[in-house]
């Protein structure tokens, strides 16, 4: 009996385990994934204890005093043409450059991923409106559009904020109104194969609204590939924010991005090449490392892949 109930209670564990464990022991056998996930994890910590471990203040501190210093045990990174301390400000910059990719990423996926779904559940008139106008976004060039609506709404204030913090908020607005069409045809493509499968129509037999049906059944089906975009779309958005801010168009100083690092920097690239070279080396690793991170877990969710 003892036996039997050990069997059974093995078996139960055995089937019990979650499509989270399946998916991690997968990406665990990526062992460069593995290591770029563990860099972004660093990032991220220290970008976050910014306040705690930047050794000095990344705007303006009166105790410095000497300008464009080369690295020291004073100054790790040495110092810009105003005396900020370079590795404070290049802390304080990945909580914005990371902050910016994140909200991006979050936002255009979950309004893409919604509007896809929409269209490709109804189809019709609904999903062809949805899908050329996807189609004419698309076939629009992105950076030229960024930088015309970024000097467009860079004399916007938005109450209660000041005004560097505002233009963050617009680089996220911009990077978020030209970055949904991704996942909004991704998630149509998953949806127009399963909105035909049984549970769909037992929901239906139900009374189950249609919205209902997108939100509880459409949307959970189609995250894992959507999650893999995600983490590939992080690296594009950290790449576009450098881009505009380094610019002009983006972020403004005194708030430092790497982008606008770099801009800053770039009149000393000759005198002083290591001032460019950590910011871009940030830049660098991070788009990198969520590259990998996201290859990992195509390779993890991949369905056809054997356990």
């Amino acid at each position: 009996m003892a036996v039997a109930e050990l069997e059974f209670e093995g078996t139960l564990s055995a089937k019990a385990e979650s499509q989270f464990s399946i998916v991690w022991r997968r990406f665990r056998r990526h062992k460069l994934a593995l290591i770029c996930g563990g860099m972004i994890l660093l990032l991220i910590i220290l970008s976050a204890l910014a306040p705690v471990i930047a050794p000095y203040d990344p705007i303006r501190d009166q105790e410095i005093t000497n300008r464009n210093a080369k690295p020291s045990p004073q100054h790790l990174m040495g110092t810009d043409e105003i005396g900020r301390d370079v590795l404070s400000r290049l802390l304080y910059a990945g909580r914005i450059s990371l902050t910016v990719s994140f909200v991006v990423t979050f936002l255009t996926e979950i309004f893409g991923a919604f509007i896809g779904a929409i269209s490709g559940y109804y189809g019709g008139w609904v999903d062809n409106l949805i899908q050329r106008t996807t189609e004419f976004l698309i076939t629009l060039p992105l950076l030229p559009l960024l930088l015309a609506f970024s000097a467009i709404l860079r004399g916007v204030r938005i109450p209660g904020l000041a005004e560097e913090w505002s233009s963050t908020v617009i680089v996220i607005f911009v990077l978020t109104a030209f970055g949904w069409m991704g996942p909004c045809r991704l998630a149509r493509g998953m949806v127009l194969s399963l909105r035909e499968r049984e549970f769909a129509e037992a929901s239906r037999a139900l009374g189950m609204s249609d919205l209902g049906i997108i939100v509880r059944h459409m949307l959970p089906n189609s995250l894992p590939p959507l999650i893999v975009d995600a983490t590939l779309a992080l690296g594009g958005y950290i790449i576009l924010e450098s881009a505009l801010s380094f610019l002009g168009f983006g972020i403004q100083p005194p708030v430092a991005t790497w982008g606008n690092m770099l801009a800053d920097y770039q009149q000393d690239m000759w005198l002083q090449p290591l001032k460019v070279f950590f910011p871009g080396l940030a830049i660098f690793i991070a788009s990198l490392s969520f590259n990998y991170v996201g290859d990992g877990l195509r390779d993890a969710i991949d369905p056809r892949l054997k356990l």
